[in-house]
């Protein structure tokens, strides 16, 4: 299991790092996040990896703040290259994703969705690599309560049955992928 949530980690931040080159010419870009322009939500993303990266290393840091500090720097895709490269190297070390329960999973699922909203605010094709919306789907789908939700999710859209996996886990974290 461990080698499958690298490798889903490994594939989502390559997808979302190939959104980043793009985002970057756009950052005034709106996004689906409120309130958020894609600087803010590129900012938000390498806080986060920070955050992952820093609790894996036994690290005292604080998680990521609803009003991100300013991260990106003039080369956004050498930022989230970096972030990345970080992830791997960390979470790729014996037993750091034993110790850190769910937090790889977490962080893959943060990317996935993110690289979705980096792409779908700055005019990108915004299908997700194979297999890895079910996957996100699952690892999150039902783990969170209605108080857990809120701050982190906006509230979860209804989707016919028939609807696909990126369409689930978009309305199940409250994205409406037949608008957004």
């Amino acid at each position: 299991m461990d080698d499958d949530l690298l490798d889903l980690y490994r594939r989502a931040s390559e997808w979302t790092v190939s959104k980043v080159a793009v985002a970057a010419t756009k950052l005034d870009a709106a996004t689906p996040c409120d309130d958020w322009d894609a600087r803010t939500l590129m900012n938000h993303m390498l806080e986060t990896q920070r955050y992952f990266v820093g609790a894996a290393r036994g690290e005292d840091v604080a998680p990521p703040s609803p009003t991100p500090p300013e991260i990106v720097s003039d080369d956004p895709v050498a930022d989230f290259e970096h972030a990345r490269a970080a992830t791997l190297s960390t979470f790729g070390e014996s037993g750091v994703i034993e110790r850190t329960g769910p937090s790889l999973g977490i962080a893959f699922s943060d990317q996935l969705l993110h690289g979705w909203d980096l792409a779908k605010s700055t005019g990108q094709d915004a299908t997700m690599p194979e297999g890895l919306p079910e996957a996100a789907y699952e690892m999150i789908h039902g783990r969170f309560t209605e108080e857990q939700r809120k701050g982190v999710f906006k509230p979860e859209i209804a989707v016919p049955p028939t609807a696909s996996a990126q369409d689930r886990l978009l309305a199940y974290t409250g994205r409406d992928p037949l608008t957004a």
